[in-house]
């Protein structure tokens, strides 16, 4: 075998090493992405004991995390509309008034938009214990609130 071919091969071989491990490394990544996503791997609540879930929660218990669930649901899609407002104000304190009214607006559409999908979501799913114990999908619960 010709000296030249020699190290051609071997670096050919050592790149595609290399991204098969590129490949492996990005392919785990998506694993623990997906599952983070899905709920499957949660490091927050990993070791906890005290975790409050279904199983280990009274009748009254379920009923007051699913009708909390529902009325937050309800409520958000009721009163989605108050982002927009709300975003103005608080844009316009936090970083300036030429900041809110220019900035402000797009803020509050969008939240308008997260704020009332959310509740429609949190309405037709009232019935699950996600995520966590009927926990809000983000804070603050309510418009009106600040984070």
């Amino acid at each position: 075998m010709s000296p030249l071919i020699r190290p051609m091969r071997d670096s050919r071989r050592r790149r595609n090493d290399m991204e098969r491990n590129t490949l492996k490394k990005m392919a785990g990544m998506a694993l623990l992405c997906a599952g983070l996503l899905c709920g499957e791997v949660n490091p927050v609540h990993a070791g906890a004991d005290n975790f409050q879930t279904p199983e280990n929660s009274s009748p009254q218990q379920l009923v007051e995390g699913m009708s909390g669930k529902m009325v937050r649901g309800v409520t958000n899609v009721a009163t989605g509309w108050l982002e927009f407002p709300m975003q103005i104000y608080l844009t316009i304190k936090n970083e300036g008034v030429t900041k809110g009214l220019t900035v402000g607006p797009l803020k509050g559409l969008g939240m308008t938009l997260v704020r009332t999908v959310t509740g429609a979501a949190e309405t037709t799913t009232f019935f699950l214990a996600y995520p966590g114990f009927y926990d809000p999908y983000f804070e603050p619960e309510f418009a009106w609130e600040e984070e």
